[in-house]
């Protein structure tokens, strides 16, 4: 079982910056993508950004160039640096995590954390 933390949402102006961080821990084999899923009111739940363990990043199309996903495979750890915030990133921004045991591979979300971009 993995369980997951997150921490670093909040309320920022339109054009600031905020950093989420996801701990994973429990009994941890191979994490092998983690990433960011982000769902706003009324909407479905987006995918943001994700990072393989060999640091390979992706990002949804209205977030590049904005958005950094990066990872600390010792700390178990990832981030999202968020820069250049707009209205519409506001939502609930949710840790996922795919690990492996070695037979197979498991799904695992963190709680959400709330991220608020006024204009």
């Amino acid at each position: 079982q993995v369980q997951l933390v997150e921490s670093g949402g909040g309320f920022v102006q339109a054009g600031g910056s905020l950093r989420l961080s996801c701990a994973a821990s429990g009994r941890i084999f191979s994490i092998n993508l983690m990433g960011w899923y982000r769902q706003a009111p009324g909407d479905e739940r987006e995918l943001v950004a994700t990072i393989t363990n060999g640091g390979t990043a992706t990002y949804v199309d209205s977030v590049k160039g904005r958005f950094t996903v990066s990872r600390d495979n010792a700390k178990d750890t990832v981030y999202l640096q968020m820069n250049s915030l707009k209205p519409e990133d506001t939502a609930v921004y949710y840790c996922h995590v795919l690990h492996s045991d070695g037979d197979s591979e498991y799904s695992y979300w963190g709680q959400g954390t709330q991220v608020t971009v006024s204009s």
